[in-house]
């Protein structure tokens, strides 16, 4: 609404001010009784609407036919084949008019018109071609915030599959560890399901957020391990060293979850005797730094190789989708025995 405003606004100031200025030319070169006035002061009012009129015609022309699209040549080729038309029809108008006022009988009519000719075209050029700059400005603009939007609903899209993805590939390990424990220990698998339902509901509310607080994600990852506990009793060892300052700051729901599960499966589950799991969180500067260590060996980190699991590549992508390249996230073998998955996420990116 406010430009179409602006766009009429324009359109009265833009051509009064040059019939205007056509007008004082005519006083410098001619002079006139009262009644010329004010026929020349009609003329002027006439060629104000004709001249709004009739490019507001082509305006209408260019937006429903949507010449802002046409190859370049075809562009120019109408636009010039619409100067010449506005040009003359306000020649037409002019030349009939002026003559009630000023003696052109004496003046070569070829010479005339052309000079009425030129004299038109100026306007109605400069018009035509603001116009078209403008139009496409404008589109440049409209497909920039389009493209904006675009990428942040398919980057919404994307973070919604990787969570779907992930959620069902946690509830199958999970129900695998109570399964386990239904015949050898009834009461073990009770207090696992009480755990697993606890899981399941951070897992629902998940779909609904993009991020959630560190503290949240913590207490997931203590259900989870409670759960695992239950079933590798004194062969996993939790150790925490999570700082208070870290716990407010926002992450990517179950994430952490993904890569301590990654770490029980291909880590201490492989054990001989016993293994360990090591969560903690500090602040570096602006950046917080989550560590996950483990027992394990780490023989490759593509989401697809046995020693990878499910959950790394997915962290990767996830990283990527909210933080860009202002995140990083990287798993390496810190000594032949321990596994060191790291996660840095810019505080100055917290959505």
């Amino acid at each position: 609404m406010e430009t179409k405003k602006s766009y009429w606004i324009y359109q009265i100031i833009g051509w009064s001010l040059y019939f205007f200025s056509d007008l004082l030319n005519y006083f410098t070169i001619f002079s006139f009784d009262f009644e010329e006035f004010n026929k020349l002061i009609g003329n002027l009012i006439v060629n104000v609407a004709a001249g709004i009129s009739l490019t507001h015609i082509f305006r209408i022309i260019f937006k429903r036919y949507g010449w802002i699209k046409l190859p370049v040549t075809q562009l120019v080729i109408r636009c010039a084949a619409v100067v010449g038309v506005i040009t003359f029809v306000l020649a037409a108008i002019n030349i009939p008019m002026d003559r009630d006022i000023i003696n052109t009988e004496k003046m070569n009519w070829a010479l005339r018109d052309i000079s009425y000719l030129i004299n038109l075209t100026k306007p109605v050029l400069i018009w035509v071609l603001l116009y078209v700059f403008y139009s496409v400005a404008d589109l440049r603009k409209n497909d920039a915030v389009e493209r904006v939007q675009l990428e942040a609903s398919v980057k919404e899209t994307e973070a919604k599959i990787l969570r779907a993805q992930m959620n069902p590939h946690f509830i199958f390990n999970a129900l695998n560890s109570i399964r386990a424990l239904i015949t050898e220990d009834p009461k073990k698998a009770m207090s696992g399901i009480t755990q697993l339902s606890n899981l399941l509901r951070s897992s629902l509310v998940s779909h609904r957020k993009t991020t959630v607080s560190l503290k949240e994600e913590i207490k997931t990852i203590q259900d989870y391990l409670s759960l695992e506990k239950i079933r590798y009793e004194e062969r996993l060892q939790i150790k925490w060293d999570i700082a208070k300052e870290t716990e407010g700051i926002q992450v990517p729901p179950m994430m952490l979850q993904t890569l301590v599960e990654n770490a029980i499966k291909h880590g201490v589950q492989k054990a001989l005797r016993w293994g360990f799991i090591e969560i903690s969180s500090q602040l570096e500067g602006k950046v917080l730094i989550i560590r996950i260590r483990n027992t394990g060996k780490l023989e490759g980190t593509d989401s697809k190789s046995s020693s990878g699991g499910f959950g790394l590549e997915n962290t990767k992508r996830r990283l990527h989708l909210l933080y860009g390249n202002n995140s990083d996230f990287k798993i390496f073998q810190e000594n032949h025995l321990t596994v060191n998955a790291e996660i840095r996420i810019p505080l100055d990116h917290q959505l």
